[in-house]
């Protein structure tokens, strides 16, 4: 078990995603690429009017430069990098339709989720076809992995596309998502130097550096905003890691802030559809909080504080 070659890509990845980030920003600025802030939404947010997104391009550039640098791209790397990287383009294509085109909504729902589930066929092909564990998967607290048979292709589209959509509706705060996502990888790369998974690791490694170096940024009040180009790029990567390393079912589990933004939609639109009632004041359930009456650092606070909680019980469930 070594934490060496993880730890310098940690700090790799810090390095560059400052350095890239930094660049980046005027050339944002320049072009133009000015967050659109929700009228519906807290009115705090409006002053965020005009604070240059896309910044996901610094965060994709800065994981494969550390990849490559590192020398850390085995055999199975490419695979996640592929992932991470498709949903990075997918994301980009979006924010550049409704930020420098200025059509709101970008891509329509429909094509955005047949384009998931394509990148995820991918990497639920190759797991159960190619990959060493095959059609295995290892589950919490039991110590041992099933076979899920024809059901293995399916389940993991279903954890891809869902990742990478919980990803994108924890953006919605100064540093939120990058926060929570640079301590959901932190523990996939210390599980992976415990258990000898380099490829998912090693990755995840990389994203917790990069995912830091942003927050540089990122964090309140923001100089920048990754968009949809970072976060379908964080899940989509994240999720292709825990997938290689056959430990997608400890995601919902260390990703639980994640699970929770993403049912607190759910149950908000369900519960209007059905009574014609709102459950929570807002929805994602981090504008609940903020009209509850939290400020927006503290909520942000509240849900890094949990996200280390469940990356320590996932470490128990190792």
């Amino acid at each position: 078990m070594s934490f060496l070659q993880p730890g310098i890509m940690v700090i790799t990845g810090l390095l560059s995603a400052a350095v890239l980030t930094w660049i980046i920003i005027p050339l944002l600025k320049k072009m133009h690429s000015e967050q659109a802030i929700r009228e519906e939404g807290p009115s705090s947010h409006q002053t965020k009017s005009g604070t240059p997104t896309m910044g996901g391009i610094a965060i994709i550039a800065a994981v494969i430069f550390t990849c490559l640098i590192t020398g850390a791209v085995s055999a199975e790397m490419p695979v996640i990098l592929a992932a991470f990287l498709l949903f990075g383009l997918l994301g980009l294509l979006d924010d550049y339709i409704k930020v420098m085109k200025k059509h709101n909504l970008g891509l329509r729902a429909w094509q955005k989720l047949m384009l998931q589930i394509i990148i995820s066929l991918f990497v639920a092909v190759y797991q159960s076809s190619v990959s060493a564990f095959g059609t295995m998967i290892q589950i919490p607290l039991m110590n041992e992995f099933r076979d899920f048979g024809i059901w293995h292709v399916p389940f993991i589209v279903f954890v891809m596309v869902a990742m990478v959509n919980s990803v994108n509706l924890t953006d919605g705060l100064d540093g939120l998502a990058a926060g929570v996502t640079s301590l959901t990888s932190f523990y996939f790369a210390i599980a992976g130097a415990m258990l000898g998974l380099s490829a998912g690791g090693n990755f995840c490694a990389a994203l917790t550096g990069v995912c830091l170096g942003f927050l540089i940024f990122n964090r309140n009040p923001a100089k920048v905003f990754m968009g949809d180009t970072g976060s379908l790029a964080l899940g989509g990567g994240l999720a292709a890691a825990s997938i290689i390393m056959g430990m997608e079912l400890f995601l919902p589990v260390v990703g639980f802030v994640y699970v929770a933004e993403a049912l607190s939609v759910i149950i908000q639109v369900a519960g209007y559809k059905t009574t014609g009632k709102r459950v929570f004041k807002m929805s994602p359930l981090h504008h609940h909080f903020e009209l509850s009456g939290m400020s927006e650092r503290k909520v942000v606070m509240i849900f890094w504080v949990a996200t280390m909680v469940f990356c320590l019980i996932g470490l128990k469930l190792l």
